[in-house]
């Protein structure tokens, strides 16, 4: 498409930190189903401003998502994708933001992705349930 800013996707993977293509998928994929969970159907809302959620918002649509999506291991799934905490999603959202393929408000910053919750309690995996590595005899 002529005139259209050509998009170096490896560049903001690079800028954004560790975090692999798939990783940006499941941003993308989360962001949807956070906004259609907050606002209801897309058709309902027409405005993008209407459609905005906050840092907040977004991390706990995340989350429910991933647990959707993965069930006990989308700890581990976050995990490989070098997703730790929060703010991860944060730096995520943002190197989009300044590679101009999502928006925010004024009043977004990374901040508003600050420990928003603790990764092992909301995702507390296989260990939860028992079915993490069982200590060897000769351990006890």
């Amino acid at each position: 498409m002529p005139g259209a800013p050509e998009i170096n996707l490896q560049k903001i993977l690079e800028d954004a930190g560790p975090y692999p293509l798939e990783a940006y998928e499941f941003l993308r994929s989360g962001l949807a189903h956070t906004v259609q969970h907050t606002h209801g159907n897309e058709d309902d809302v027409r405005d993008d401003d209407q459609r905005h959620v906050t840092g907040q918002q977004l991390c706990m649509g995340l989350r429910d998502f991933a647990v959707g999506q993965f069930g006990l291991l989308a700890g581990v799934v976050l995990e490989r994708w070098n997703v730790h905490r929060t703010e991860d999603f944060g730096k995520m959202v943002f190197a989009l933001v300044d590679a101009g393929l999502m928006r925010k408000s004024e009043t977004d910053t990374l901040t508003d992705f600050q420990g928003v919750y603790d990764f092992a309690e909301a995702f507390p995996g296989p260990r939860s349930i028992g079915l993490g590595p069982t200590p060897h005899a000769s351990d006890n």
